[in-house]
C-alpha cells in the first residue's frame, strides 16, 4: 500500500470510532472501527515497513480531538495535553502489540493479543495519577442501554470484550476476501454479525424480565444553575446556597427523605475542625429543623489539617509563617437533625485540575493546573468511599462527586459497603453546551446497569436526572436553566455479579499481557544471545 493509503486508513479508523461516540454516534460503527487499523498493522508487519506508532498515533488523535474537544471550552491548555497524552498513550499499546505479533508469530497469527493489552491499559489508566478513562471501549454503549443490560456481570469491559472481537471477525473477513478465501469470508463475517446480534438479544430479554422491588424513598434534586466562569466568583455564598433552597422548598413533605445539591453548592470555604462555625451549614440545619426525618446531602469545598505530617502527600499545602500543613478536599456532606455532620471527600480526582503527577520527570506539571474556580491543583482525598446514612434511618447512600461516576469498580466499593442508592453530585456547567456534560449522564446509566441501583443525579447545571435500575432515564432538567425533580427511588440490597467481583475481566487480562510480554521478551532476548553465540 502506498502511504497515502495508509493514511487514509489511520484516519478512517479515527474517525469511525468517534463517529461511533455517544451521545449521538452511530453506535454499531464501533464493531468495524478498528478494521482500517488493523490493516494498517497486517501491511507493516507483512512487508517490514516502519512507521506504526505514528499511523496509530494518527488513528487515535482523530478520535480524541473529534471526540472531547469540548474540554476546549474550559482550557484550551487542558484541552491539547489531554489529547496528545492520551493519544501517545494508546499509540504506545498499539505500537507493543504490534511488535509481540511481528516477534512471536511473524505477524502471522496473534491478532488477538490486542485484546487483551487494550483491556489492560484501560484498566491501568483507571487507575493511576493521569487517570482519563473516558474513552474506554465499554463507554461507547452507554447510549444503547437496552443493548448491555449484561455489565451487571461484566462491567464496561465486558463491552470492550464485546467490540474486539466482533472488530477481529470483521478484519479476518476483510483479510480473506482480499486473500480470495470466500470460506473465510463467510464464516468470519457471518460470526461477527451472530456476535453483535445476539448479545443484543440477551440483553433485551433481561431489561423486558428486570423487575425493581417497589420500596420507595422520596428525594428532591436540586439544579441551581450558576455560572461557574461569572456568579461563583461574584455572588455571596449565601446568595447561592439560597437558590438551592429556594427551588427545593416548595416540594418539601413529611415524606421526602433527601435533598440533594450539586458539587460545590457550598461556597463558604470550611474548616473541618470548625464545622459549628459555618454560616451556611447552620443555614442548612435551620432549613431541615422541621422535618425530622430529612437529611441534606450537598457539596462543598473545604480545609483539613494534616495530622500525620511525615506521612503527608503531594496534596499536602503549608500554611503561611506556620510550619503546618492542610489538605483542599473537594467534598460531599450529609446534614440532618443529628449533631453530626458526614463526610466525603471525592477520591477520584480530576488529572489536571484537582490532581497532577507526583512522581518523577511529571511533577513540574503541578505548576500548569488548571484553575476552574475555587482550589486548583492536586487536593486531599480519601482512600476509601464513605457511605451516607441519616441518623434516624437504615437507608445507605453512595456520595459520588462529579468524575467519580466515571469508575465502575470504585462504584461497587459503596455497594459492596451497604449502599443501596447511589447520589451524583457534579457541576458540568465548564463545559457549555456540548457532549461532554450529555457523556458524563451516560455514564450514570452504566453505573445504574452494573449495579442495579436507582440514581439520582444533581447537576449544577447540564442535566440534572432520576434513573431506575435498568438504566431509563425516568426524569431529567434541561440545560441552563435552573430546576428541580421530585421522585421516588426504590432502595435495593441485592448485589450484581459484576458488583461483588469487580473488574476481574481486566484483571485476567492483565495476567495474560504480562505472560505475552514475558515470552516475546524472552524469546527475543535467547535469539539475540543465539545469534551472538554462532
Amino acid at each position: 500500500m502506498k502511504k497515502s493509503v495508509l493514511v487514509l486508513l489511520s484516519v478512517l479508523s479515527g474517525s469511525l470510532l468517534a463517529a461511533a461516540w455517544p451521545e449521538n454516534g452511530v453506535t454499531l460503527l464501533v464493531f468495524v472501527a478498528w478494521v482500517p487499523l488493523l490493516l494498517i498493522q497486517q501491511e507493516l508487519g507483512d512487508n517490514g515497513r516502519k512507521g506504526m506508532f505514528w499511523y496509530a498515533l494518527l488513528s487515535f488523535l482523530v478520535w480524541n480531538v473529534l471526540t472531547t474537544w469540548w474540554i476546549w471550552n474550559s482550557t484550551d491548555a487542558g484541552a491539547i495535553g489531554a489529547w496528545v497524552l492520551n493519544s501517545l498513550f494508546m499509540a504506545s499499546v498499539f505500537y507493543v502489540f504490534h511488535l509481540s505479533k511481528v516477534k512471536l508469530f511473524g505477524n502471522k497469527r496473534g491478532t488477538a493479543i490486542l485484546l487483551f493489552y487494550w483491556i489492560s491499559w484501560e484498566y491501568f489508566h483507571m487507575n493511576w495519577e493521569l487517570t482519563w478513562p473516558w474513552l474506554n471501549m465499554g463507554n461507547v454503549f452507554s447510549s444503547q442501554y437496552k443493548w448491555i443490560q449484561w455489565y451487571e456481570y461484566t462491567g464496561i469491559f465486558g463491552g470492550t470484550v464485546w467490540v474486539f472481537v466482533v472488530n477481529l471477525l470483521a478484519f479476518f473477513a476483510v483479510r480473506s476476501f482480499r486473500d480470495k478465501n470466500r470460506r473465510g469470508v463467510v464464516v468470519n463475517g457471518v460470526s461477527a454479525i451472530v456476535l453483535v446480534i445476539v448479545p443484543v438479544l440477551y440483553s433485551h430479554y433481561i431489561y423486558n424480565h428486570y423487575n425493581e422491588e417497589v420500596a420507595p424513598v422520596e428525594v428532591i434534586v436540586v439544579q441551581p444553575n450558576i455560572d461557574p466562569y461569572k456568579e461563583e466568583f461574584t455572588l455571596s455564598p449565601q446568595v447561592m446556597l439560597e437558590r438551592n433552597l429556594k427551588l427545593a422548598r416548595p416540594l418539601i413533605t413529611d415524606s421526602t427523605r433527601f435533598i440533594i445539591s450539586p458539587e460545590s453548592a457550598i461556597q463558604e470555604g470550611i474548616w473541618e475542625h470548625l464545622l459549628t462555625y459555618s454560616n451556611s451549614i447552620a443555614t442548612l440545619r435551620r432549613f431541615i429543623a422541621p422535618y425530622p426525618d430529612l437529611a441534606y446531602v450537598i457539596g462543598a469545598s473545604t480545609w483539613g489539617k494534616v495530622k500525620d505530617v511525615k506521612n503527608k502527600t503531594n496534596a499536602a499545602r503549608k500554611l503561611p509563617d506556620r510550619d503546618e500543613y492542610y489538605y483542599s478536599y473537594n467534598t460531599a456532606f450529609q446534614i440532618d437533625n443529628s449533631e453530626f455532620i458526614q463526610v466525603h471527600h471525592k477520591s477520584k480526582l480530576t488529572p489536571g485540575v484537582e490532581r497532577m503527577p507526583s512522581y518523577g520527570i511529571l511533577k513540574p506539571l503541578e505548576m500548569l493546573a488548571i484553575n476552574l474556580g475555587g482550589v486548583s491543583g492536586t487536593l486531599g482525598w480519601d482512600d476509601n468511599p464513605v457511605i451516607f446514612q441519616p441518623a434516624h434511618s437504615e437507608i445507605m447512600v453512595a456520595p459520588v462527586i462529579c468524575y467519580e461516576s466515571v469508575y465502575g469498580e470504585y462504584i461497587g466499593q459503596y455497594i459492596r459497603e451497604g449502599a443501596q442508592l447511589i447520589f451524583v453530585i457534579t457541576n458540568d456547567g465548564w463545559w457549555g453546551d456540548t457532549p461532554g456534560y450529555r457523556q458524563h449522564l451516560l455514564f450514570s446509566v452504566l453505573r445504574a446497569i452494573e449495579t442495579r441501583r436507582d440514581v439520582a443525579r444533581s447537576a449544577n447545571t447540564g442535566v440534572s436526572a432520576i434513573i431506575n435500575q435498568r438504566g431509563d432515564i425516568l426524569q431529567h432538567t434541561e440545560y441552563w436553566k435552573p430546576a428541580v425533580l421530585k421522585a421516588k427511588l426504590n432502595v435495593n440490597n441485592q448485589q450484581t455479579f459484576y458488583v461483588t467481583y469487580g473488574d476481574y475481566i481486566a484483571r485476567i487480562s492483565s495476567f495474560v499481557s504480562a505472560l505475552v510480554l514475558l515470552i516475546s521478551f524472552t524469546q527475543g532476548f535467547l535469539k539475540k544471545r543465539k545469534s551472538t553465540v554462532v
